[in-house]
Parts: C-alpha cells; sequence; structure tokens
C-alpha cells in the first residue's frame, strides 16, 4: 500500500504553487493569423468568457493547472486530516 503524504507536507506543497486560475482554457476556430483562445470560468453564478492572446496562453495554461494541483492537494489534505481525526477518536473510544 502506498504510503500516504503527511498533512504538513502537503501543505508545503500548496503553499509552493505560485499561480493560480479556475476555469479553461478553449481554443477557437483558426483564423489566417493563427488560433485564438478563450478562458471560460463561473463568476457569481455566471458563464464569463475573457479572450486570451496568443502570447498569454502558455502561462495561463500554467496558471489553471496550478489550479487543479490545488484542488487535488487540499482533497488529499483534508483526506489525511479526517483519517487522524478518526484515529483519534477510534483511541479515544478505546481508552477506558
Amino acid at each position: 500500500m502506498k504510503a500516504k503524504p503527511k498533512p504538513e507536507a502537503l501543505l508545503k506543497q500548496i503553499a509552493r504553487i505560485q499561480d493560480m486560475e479556475r476555469g479553461k482554457l478553449c481554443r477557437m476556430r483558426p483564423s489566417p493569423a493563427g488560433a485564438y483562445y478563450n478562458h471560460q470560468t463561473w463568476e457569481k453564478g455566471r458563464n464569463v468568457v475573457r479572450y486570451v492572446r496568443r502570447e498569454r496562453v502558455a502561462h495561463l495554461q500554467k496558471a489553471i493547472a496550478g489550479y487543479q494541483q490545488y484542488l487535488k492537494l487540499t482533497k488529499a489534505y483534508a483526506d489525511g486530516v479526517i483519517r487522524l481525526t478518526r484515529q483519534r477518536q477510534a483511541q479515544k473510544q478505546q481508552e477506558p
């Protein structure tokens, strides 16, 4: 069985994420000038679309990947803390 990372280690990994952005990047129909992209996000219950210049696409992709990594790490952090909480509760129930 694979060892679970400690919550403290996960917090350190989360802190190293420098860029984050929600949403997704969508390639639009190509034109003679090249491909265009838009960035779609939900804000205040609405779909917001922003056009993205080609020179910003790589940075935005990295930021979106950073946010996805953040979500994955925070889920793992919560799972770890929940597991430790349950272990402590089980130990307390076994005490005389």
